[in-house]
């Protein structure tokens, strides 16, 4: 399925308010990101007012955690589409039942290659606008995901690197990390069909007005246009100075205090804006199983 960008002014109103009461709990989970949901039973449909208190919940908190949510797959996907038309991932294998989930299995048998901090499908014109994860099976100890407030990351930055980073774009390619393993026609295909995107470095939420650091170590590749905003003495110097720079950005998710960490359980949900986060699946638990399901939403054009 093509991802289709949806109006931002088809998903929920403005920022909560610290005085709005929802219909469920959220209990903060740190002091930058993440909020625990009690009280909702994403089996179940969504009416109007829970849906947008969800919305509203999430840009605050930019990741919500539910637990205990013991669903079929096919309430996983009708939970995730309340929230927006679903992409089918092209490179991911899919639920039997259910292509608008993508399964992440691990049976002992090879360790995870998802170590790494990124944004989900940043490599679209098109990038998510949020995803569902629901932990199948999972080690007792082990496995934890990490998300990241990038939005908190952009805001720290000292004035001179905003100012540097304002006009730049950033090239972001699913195939250094995609194309692994595939060969021949079938890599010539997915290159011609997933062209590399150029996306600002620093996009604006479309809800919210945010500003957030958009490069992930995932798939940012290079800056577009780095020696047209930053004009250098001779090439050597230019090309370390913009691999320099774009370290240091990747190294701003890192940062524990823009940061929280899940650790799963059987029927936990983590539902995040893709559009304001990174995230890092921690690969310390093989050879122990850890099965998941994750629903994608199609999001806007970065801008």
């Amino acid at each position: 399925m093509q991802a289709v960008a949806t109006p931002a002014a088809d998903f929920a109103p403005a920022q909560a308010s610290s005085a709005e009461t929802w219909p469920f709990t959220a209990t903060r989970c740190t002091p930058t990101i993440g909020a625990e949901i009690d009280g909702i039973d994403l089996g179940q449909p969504l009416d109007d007012n829970t849906y947008l208190a969800l919305r509203r919940a999430l840009l605050k908190y930019k990741v919500l955690f539910f637990r205990d949510q013991d669903i079929t797959p096919a309430q996983h996907v009708a939970a995730a589409r309340r929230f927006g038309e679903l992409e089918v991932h092209p490179m991911i294998p899919h639920h039997p039942d259910h292509p608008e989930l993508v399964v992440f299995g691990r049976d002992g048998s090879t360790r995870g290659r998802e170590n790494l901090y990124h944004s989900d499908v940043s490599w679209r014109e098109i990038p998510s606008m949020g995803s569902m994860l629901r932990c199948i099976t999972c080690p007792d100890v082990g496995g934890d995901t990490l998300w990241v407030n990038m939005v908190a990351a952009y805001e720290a930055l000292p004035q001179e690197v905003k100012d540097l980073i304002g006009e730049l774009k950033g090239v972001h390619d699913a195939m250094p990390t995609f194309g692994q393993g595939i060969t021949g026609t079938r890599y010539d295909e997915m290159r011609k069909q997933f062209p590399p995107m150029v996306h600002p470095v620093v996009r604006t939420h479309p809800e919210t007005g945010d500003k957030i650091l958009f490069v992930n170590e995932g798939f940012t590749t290079h800056f577009a246009n780095y020696a047209r905003v930053r004009p250098y003495r001779i090439g050597s110097d230019g090309r370390m100075a913009e691999m320099d720079l774009m370290q240091y950005l990747f190294r701003q998710a890192a940062a524990p205090e823009y940061q929280v960490r899940l650790k799963w359980r059987p029927n936990t949900i983590a539902l995040w804006d893709n559009r304001a986060t990174q995230h890092y699946a921690i690969q310390d638990y093989f050879p122990a199983p850890r099965h998941m399901n994750r629903a994608t939403i199609i999001g806007d054009k970065p801008v």
